[in-house]
């Protein structure tokens, strides 16, 4: 299921393989966001040219719209026209979107469907929904705290994550679907890897580290993602959900988590911003105008091989939709091509930590 293949001997980096039911995923990966069935303004070929072997779609989405609709088509694969990875999110996050009204118990997440429907979404049922989905690697229901929540709202959280998790591995069905459980404990080191020890006892297939990027430092975030890889066991795959920019990439690579999962890169770009030589460019700036070189110099993504810069600007500054779905794919295939250029290098023994893609 999980094979690791190289090991780097000076940090906690390593390559590897998650065998799913749709293709190998190579590690460490990265799996562009697609909330509701796309990965905004791009197209799976698209996706697939800039090297993306598996993305992410948040399964409490569906349950609110569209359920009915991936079911008819056989699947959120042949829905989506995507034939390799897809991971579904269990919807826990939604818990601290103030879009969302939720009534939180030991039972689960108490709300309404679009139709007013009351709507209980517990443990069993999200798994349920997320293997009948067709998902090649789920997540157990879990219950993320709100940033900066007491000692006490946040030990709630591990013991109803735990109970949660439990249930969700008895109520597992598909051979197809690998299930993997997910490591809270908010901002306290010690509480997370206790929390990563409790749940690393239980035989999920792979680990989420989740409850992270809300808003807290940065320094935060590494301590807690490190305190969470320490109780959790080396061989199994380990997922930093909802991080993945740039500057943190090199950083928890180098820590030891395997994949990542995160909106950065193309809602950035739908905002003006691309990656280029180890820095972010704002594409609206008047530096740009007239600009006859590609973003960046040796990158071979569509972007950059077919337009200038200065185009791009032009685009963007006359609001056209394609200079969002151009700088989409540029910054997608930065991450992925770096992430693909550091499993390589780790095989061969060559990796060393950047500090930005």
């Amino acid at each position: 299921m999980f094979r690791i293949q190289a090991e780097d001997e000076r940090s906690g980096a390593r390559a590897g393989v998650l065998r799913t039911a749709h293709g190998d995923l190579e590690t460490p990966a990265f799996l562009p966001v697609a909330t509701k069935g796309v990965v905004k303004t791009l197209t799976p070929d698209e996706l697939r040219s800039i090297g993306a072997h598996g993305i992410i779609v948040n399964s409490f989405h569906f349950l609110l719209r569209g359920r009915d609709a991936v079911a008819k088509a056989g699947g959120i694969h042949e829905f989506m026209n995507w034939d390799r990875v897809i991971f579904t999110d269990c919807g826990g996050f939604q818990l601290i979107r103030k879009d969302f009204s939720f009534h939180l118990s030991d039972e689960g997440m108490s709300f309404k469907l679009p139709d007013g429907t009351p709507y209980l979404l517990d443990p069993s049922g999200s798994l349920r929904l997320q293997e009948e989905m067709g998902s090649d690697v789920a997540f157990s229901l879990d219950d993320c705290p709100q940033l900066g929540s007491s000692e006490k709202r946040t030990l709630l959280s591990m013991e109803r994550t735990t109970t949660w998790a439990k249930e969700s591995l008895v109520a597992r069905e598909s051979e197809n679907t690998l299930l993997f459980g997910i490591v809270q404990g908010g901002g306290d080191a010690e509480l997370r890897e206790d929390h990563a020890r409790t749940v690393a006892e239980l035989e999920f297939d792979g680990f989420g580290i989740g409850g992270l990027g809300l808003g807290e430092p940065k320094e935060t975030t590494m301590a807690m993602v490190e305190a969470s890889l320490k109780g959790l066991p080396s061989a199994s795959p380990k997922h930093l959900l909802g991080i993945g920019s740039p500057d943190d990439l090199g950083h928890y690579v180098s820590a030891g988590v395997d994949i990542f999962d995160s909106a950065f890169p193309a809602r950035n770009a739908r905002h003006g911003t691309f990656f280029a030589d180890g820095e972010s460019h704002d594409i609206r700036k008047r530096r740009f105008e007239g600009v006859t070189d590609p973003l960046e110099k040796g990158c071979r993504c569509y972007a950059c091989g077919e337009f200038t810069a200065g185009y791009i600007h032009h685009l963007y500054r006359e609001k056209e939709m394609l200079a969002m779905r151009l700088l989409s794919i540029h910054n997608l295939a930065a991450v992925e091509t770096w992430l693909a250029e550091t499993r390589v290098s780790l095989r061969e023994g060559t990796f060393s930590r950047p500090v930005r893609v």
